[in-house]
């Protein structure tokens, strides 16, 4: 009787957690469809003909999927904006400019990465040191970087454009690179602190103890511990720089210009006859490069998120 009871409650409390289980999965599906229907439109806009992008009503498959989509609710998939968008030039201000996207596509990649790797070194020993090395008054200092984020960006443009103005890296990529490595700089000290901090100094100070100096022991012991840390750091560093705007709009020149900032002129130019189907496959081509490391990275980044929240 007593096994049977015990049956019974097993295998109600079984089916209370499958139901909750099924249903946690159907929310986070229906928020995840909301979330990146945008995306999925764009995407599909990317593949429209040219005509198609304005069309009312819209033209939303690429497929009838055996019929059960009306045939005025089709297009047909074409990869000719695909190829608009390194052969054609885009316009700024009513006039062709002889730079085309190729040229934005590897400034938005150079100066993201460039950034993002050199937050990340500067940022990495920043963090070990401080975890390591406490000064007095060690939370001060942690708080007072943590300060350059918590200004809006609007705040400090200003201030910020009349220094570039005055040492003349308006409109270079030197400029750009370092203002976004500052403004990276923080997250990247407190992101690898915390992990820096759940490492056990056992086998550091056991290194020490054999003559092995503190670079050695930060290279040779810590930093291969923290790789899926560096990896997270390095992805979200990313995410923030590949996305950036404002300061791209005010900061770069020509030749420094963005993706993100050739789109919004392109726009802005365009008017009426804005070609929004080349400027879909513009933006589906500048969600693969991020989307790449992120996937190439995922187990790295999901150790890296979850480190040190299960207690070995």
């Amino acid at each position: 009787m007593t096994e049977s009871i015990l049956g019974k409650l097993g295998f109600r409390r079984a089916s209370g957690v499958d139901e909750a289980g099924w249903g946690r999965t159907l929310a986070v599906a229906v928020v995840a469809f909301i979330y990146f229907l945008p995306v999925l439109f764009i995407i599909f806009t990317a593949f429209k003909p040219q005509g198609d992008a304005l069309l009312v009503p819209p033209t939303l498959s690429p497929t009838s999927l055996f019929g059960l989509i009306p045939d005025h609710f089709v297009f047909k998939p074409t990869l000719e904006n695909f190829g608009s968008v390194f052969s054609r030039s885009m316009t700024s201000g009513g006039a062709p400019e002889a730079t085309g996207f190729d040229r934005y596509f590897f400034n938005s990649i150079f100066i993201a990465s460039a950034s993002v790797l050199l937050a990340l070194v500067i940022g990495t020993l920043a963090a070990f040191g401080f975890s390591r090395y406490p000064l007095k008054g060690n939370d001060t200092y942690l708080f007072i970087i943590l300060t350059t984020r918590m200004l809006p960006a609007i705040v400090v443009i200003i201030p910020v454009i009349l220094m570039f103005r005055v040492v003349g890296l308006s409109g270079s990529y030197l400029g750009i690179i370092m203002l976004y490595t500052a403004f990276n700089l923080a997250f990247t000290i407190w992101m690898m602190k915390s992990f820096f901090d759940e490492l056990s100094p056992d086998v550091e100070d056991a290194a020490r103890l054999d003559g092995s100096s503190g670079m050695r022991v930060f290279f040779k012991i810590c930093l291969p511990q923290v790789i899926a840390g560096l990896a997270a750091t390095f992805v979200f560093g990313l995410i923030l720089t590949w996305n950036e705007f404002l300061f791209a709009l005010l900061l770069s020149g020509p030749d420094t210009r963005t993706v993100p900032v050739a789109m919004n002129q392109a726009v802005s130019s365009g008017g009426r006859g804005t070609d929004w189907t080349l400027l879909a496959a513009i933006e589906t081509l500048f969600l693969v490069p991020v989307f790449l490391v992120t996937f190439f990275l995922q187990n790295h980044l999901l150790r890296g998120v979850t480190f040190g929240t299960v207690k070995r």
